[in-house]
């Protein structure tokens, strides 16, 4: 008898689960007598999916270099099934330039110039994501047969699980179901809905968060002003889109003023389309830029101070870890363990005394204390060689100021942090990005053990992931040369930190501040979330999640705590919704139903569960988190039997 599997989500996610189903199924006794069908569903082209689809702006780049992104497997991968190698994606592109077989026009040009340092664009990240999945179609073995359906999954039938049904009438047969969507699109939130309702009553333009590529930035007419609330990668096609995207360019001057990139700077060349952008966040910086060097000294030894041994330890705690004041400490303390391995063993004419007695003294030391202080101070004589989480995290905090020496002070910060991250003397960058990877998987090991308290999971872990991903994930750093050649032309500016938006009904404008500017609020008529929609199975736009979500399979995860709110006198309970879809971290089943239950047949793996893993690519040689997942999900499903 066929079994059949069911994926929906074709992108480099559900291409992934795909592959480790096809590398495992011979040792699962799939074969011509024991036959397995998998559909992979996705209106998007199969391989790339929606995010890195080929038709999109050729503007709009990965934030990744060529040499670190794979979908493929490597010895480094502890995992059930067969670790398959394969291209990463420069590779990949080397393969293609050597068999003569580039794509036409302009990404053929950008295959036969592309190295391992480059950032490709996404249109580039599309073809390599069709080879991925084109060889995985070709290394299917007997037995195993694969239909791509590049339609929509809209539902189930008759609260059957078992039984999908495509927007096109078609149902399929499944024995399982895997929820593979990638960011999920969902309705505005209740303050998002008062904006819409307001600002559409008045006359004004209002972006609700989304996917910056789907965005209808053509309806902002040339020499608006428009406030753009976030300064993440959502920001940064944004800004692509509005300048560069409506005709203008840059000019390098190798000879100007350096920027922080040691290349001089650019200047903007405009259209005459353009927009006044002014923009701020929370944290009223952009993310870090991504580093372009490699290490000078050996890989420091990790995990150090925030490995399984500790992770052990603080899942076996009675009442539960707070992620903040019990983990945080010993990640921060085994970030710097990356950064200072690699300034005493990269550039050890920084730093007083060997490597040897200053890494003893530091096993010895707490994260928060004097003598950690103590111990820096006499190491490493330069204060801007120190690591200093607290200035990384709230670069601004304490400051207010006028407009102008907020745009000078940003603009330095930004050429300060670029530097740092193109410039080979501050490798220890990178040190600490090594060690701060580590720390992360470890730390979702810590969530998927379900060691955090409550309250913790519902405030602490949005604050890591943020802080993980304006450390680990920012835009390659040519994208902020752009910002700041933007800044100095006019074209855009900055508002800071704590920025807030509202809407001034009697002027029928929006209304900027922020707590690091002093002046005058900026007015607009045109707002952008420039972020992703909040993850939310209640609140999704998937036809699929609405359809589980009606027949009581699936629901978003809530939270529960108890809390004194007014002094001692009182206590109550706060619940609070994540908005994602609980998942078993073992093999990520769905836990349904009151006792949250693992659902035999129906599986969830992505941004849109409480795993929170790391892309769905990643760099080679790492171990993957989710290559492990992929296979964990993959080794589960070929398990599983009519008995089920």
């Amino acid at each position: 008898m066929t079994r059949s599997v069911v994926i929906v989500g074709g992108g480099p996610r559900g291409t992934g689960v795909l592959e480790r189903l096809v590398a495992g199924a011979p040792a699962a006794g799939v074969d011509a007598d024991h036959p397995l069908d998998v559909h992979l569903v996705d209106p998007y082209p199969a391989g790339a999916g929606r995010v890195w689809r080929t038709r999109q702006s050729e503007l709009l780049w990965m934030n990744s270099m060529a040499a670190d992104v794979t979908m493929w497997t490597d010895d480094s991968v502890t995992c059930a099934g067969p670790i398959v190698p394969g291209p990463s994606l420069i590779e990949w592109a080397e393969e293609v330039r050597d068999a003569h077989s580039e794509p036409e026009g302009r990404v053929g040009e950008e295959v036969r110039s592309l190295t391992g340092s480059t950032f490709p664009t996404r249109q580039l990240q599309s073809h390599y994501l069709a080879d991925v999945l084109a060889r995985v179609l070709d290394s299917a073995p007997e037995g195993v047969h694969v239909h791509v359906h590049e339609q929509r999954a809209v539902g189930i039938e008759d609260g059957d699980v078992r039984r999908v049904r495509l927007e096109d009438g078609e149902v399929l047969t499944a024995d399982a179901v895997v929820l593979a969507s990638g960011h999920l699109d969902a309705s505005p939130t209740d303050d998002e809905i008062a904006l819409l309702r307001c600002s559409r009553r008045l006359g004004l333009h209002y972006f609700a968060p989304e996917q910056t590529t789907d965005s209808d930035l053509d309806a902002i007419p040339a020499g608006e002003t428009v406030i753009a609330r976030g300064m993440g990668l959502a920001f940064i096609d944004l800004m692509v889109l509005l300048f560069e995207g409506r005709g203008g360019r840059f000019v390098e001057d190798p000879d100007g003023p350096d920027d922080g990139s040691g290349r001089g700077r650019l200047t903007y060349v405009p259209s005459g389309r353009e927009v006044s952008l002014h923009v701020g966040s929370g944290r009223g910086v952009p993310y870090h830029a991504k580093t372009e060097y490699g290490l000078l000294g050996p890989r420091p030894p990790l995990p150090r101070f925030f490995g399984p041994d500790q992770i052990d330890e603080l899942a076996a705690r009675q009442g539960g870890v707070s992620l903040r004041a019990d983990a945080w400490p010993l990640i921060a303390k085994e970030a710097g363990w990356g950064w200072y391995h690699e300034l005493f063993h990269g550039h050890p004419d920084r730093v007083a005394g060997d490597w040897d007695t200053f890494a003893a003294a530091y096993a010895d030391v707490d994260w928060y204390s004097a003598e950690r202080e103590r111990l820096v101070e006499a190491s490493v004589p330069d204060e801007a060689d120190r690591l200093d989480f607290e200035h990384l995290d709230r670069p601004l905090d304490g400051l207010r100021t006028d407009g102008d020496t907020l745009q000078k002070f940003l603009r330095t910060y930004i050429s300060d942090d670029l530097a740092r991250h193109v410039d080979p003397r501050h490798t220890e960058e990178l040190g600490a990005f090594v060690a701060i990877l580590s720390a992360y998987m470890q730390s979702v090991e810590l969530t998927s053990r379900g060691a955090l308290t409550a309250k913790s999971r519902a405030r602490d872990l949005g604050w890591w992931q943020n802080l993980f991903s304006s450390l680990a994930s920012g835009p390659p750093g040519p994208r902020l040369r752009q910002l700041l050649a933007l800044n100095r032309a006019g074209y855009v500016t900055f508002l800071g930190s704590g920025l807030s938006v509202e809407i001034d009904e009697e002027n029928g404008t929006f209304v900027a501040t922020g707590a690091a500017l002093d002046g005058p609020p900026t007015r607009a008529t045109t707002f952008v979330d420039a972020r992703l929609a909040s993850p939310s199975v209640r609140r999704t736009s998937d036809p699929m999640l609405r359809s589980l979500m009606r027949a009581g399979l699936v629901d978003e995860e809530t939270l529960s705590w108890n809390a004194c709110t007014r002094g001692d006198d009182y206590s109550g309970v706060v619940e609070h919704s994540t908005g994602l879809l609980p998942v078993d971290p073992a093999d990520h089943r769905v836990l349904t139903g009151p006792e949250q239950e693992p659902h035999p047949r129906l599986f969830a793996i992505g941004p849109h569960t409480t795993v929170r893993l790391p892309g769905a690519f990643t760099r080679p040689n790492t171990n993957s988190l989710s290559f492990r997942a992929n296979d964990a999900v993959a080794q589960a499903l070929l398990a599983i039997t009519d008995d089920d």
